[in-house]
């Protein structure tokens, strides 16, 4: 995940970037599989504001939001923990939201 930030913290907020960053994710999660679940639900989360926004006018305040929301997200994940933490995360990613 530590790659995964340093890359996203260097994109722009456009949906490009979460179309990108999900495609990330796949690959992690087919090459890692103790981190898949993870990066499904990373990806689901992603890919529902990317769908919600996909050919609609996205207001760039609503765009950097998000984008910050997930770039904190995603530095907060500890893939070394113990299952416990881990599971926390997971459940913390999928209690999450990018915008509204």
């Amino acid at each position: 995940m530590n790659d995964l930030h340093a890359w996203l913290s260097e994109q722009h907020h456009g949906l490009r970037t979460f179309r990108t960053f999900q495609q990330k994710l796949e690959t992690i999660g087919r090459d890692d599989p103790a981190q898949r679940g993870l990066c499904r639900v990373l990806s689901s989360l992603v890919g529902s504001y990317v769908e919600a926004f996909d050919e609609a006018p996205l207001p760039v305040e609503v765009a950097n939001s998000a984008y910050q929301r997930l770039l904190a997200l995603v530095a907060s994940i500890d893939v070394h923990g113990n299952a416990d933490r881990r599971l926390a995360d997971i459940n913390r990613v999928a209690e999450s939201e990018l915008w509204q």
